[in-house]
């Protein structure tokens, strides 16, 4: 027997990065979940009330960590954790799932934009500093929480009432310190060690599509058995008529030529007003 959990989230307002935040808020909820204590003897199981025994959490071995990243001008430019208002515009999206062990867990791409190689370990790296910093956001949080309940205060739903931490489309203006911004972009950067070199930009033929080098040429496999009668009697019916074709065509000029041949030709001069009639020629024959 095993637990079945499952997990809810409910969305009151975001302002872009949605995939990020939900899996905060979905890895922060079952690191805090606890499930009731349960004992098994040979194949009688017991389950405890939160009365007997203190509910105990999951066994949670790692937390994998999305970070999101906006591109712009076909992945000239680079954006983390994008806002509503920039992911209108931006060309492409690549989320990369990663916990705190440098593990990816998934990676997912999309959009109209074509990356590098060099792109996606960039990102990774750059993903690598951000999930430690994230991971160990979550970590004080939960040491905190746990703090508040053992000494007996607010904590939770309860405490983010009163000071209106949970509500919906409303938000309160708070001044942004963004002096230090680029020095903290710097260090992130110099942290997940960029590459030196720069890669050649791919080739865009039109918006969604892009080649890089000269490709391969397509090739074909053997064909089926079924598939070669198939193409063999395509070929035989095209050669027919392709043949009924010229045989009509011959027809044709033979009967103009015929048609011809027994009316004579008038030529007539304007200037002097005369009339020339002409007698009728054997014409030549017209080969294909």
């Amino acid at each position: 027997q095993v637990w079945q959990i499952r997990l809810d989230m409910h969305l009151l307002n975001h302002d872009g990065n949605i995939t990020d935040a939900a899996s905060i808020a979905g890895i922060v909820a079952l690191c805090h979940f606890r499930r009731p204590d349960v004992s098994v003897q040979g194949e009688e199981v017991t389950v405890y009330t939160p009365e007997e025994r203190d509910p105990v959490p999951l066994s949670i071995h790692h937390m994998p960590i999305c970070v999101s990243f906006a591109f712009f001008h076909q992945g000239t430019y680079l954006l983390v954790d994008p806002t509503e208002r920039e992911e209108r515009v931006m060309d492409g999206l690549l989320v990369i799932a990663m916990n705190k062990h440098h593990e990816i867990c998934t990676i997912q791409s999309s959009g109209v934009v074509m990356l590098l190689q060099d792109q996606i370990l960039r990102c990774s790296k750059i993903t690598a500093v951000k999930v430690a910093e994230i991971t160990e956001l979550i970590q004080k949080a939960l040491e905190n929480d746990q703090k508040a309940r053992k000494e007996g205060g607010k904590f939770g739903f309860a405490e983010s009432i009163p000071n209106q931490r949970i509500t919906a489309f409303k938000m309160e203006s708070a001044a942004v310190d963004t002096n230090d911004v680029e020095e903290q972009a710097g260090e992130i950067i110099a942290k997940a060690d960029p590459p030196s070199e720069v890669s050649a930009s791919p080739v865009v033929h039109t918006p969604g599509t892009a080649q890089i080098g000269e490709g391969l040429e397509s090739s074909w496999g053997d064909l089926e058995e079924s598939e070669k009668e198939e193409a063999a009697s395509e070929e035989e019916g095209e050669s027919e008529a392709a043949a009924f074709e010229c045989e009509k065509v011959e027809t044709e000029d033979t009967s103009t030529l015929k048609e011809t041949k027994n009316e004579p030709i008038v030529v007539s001069d304007s200037e002097e007003e005369e009339v020339v009639i002409l007698e009728p020629q054997e014409l030549p024959r017209k080969t294909r």
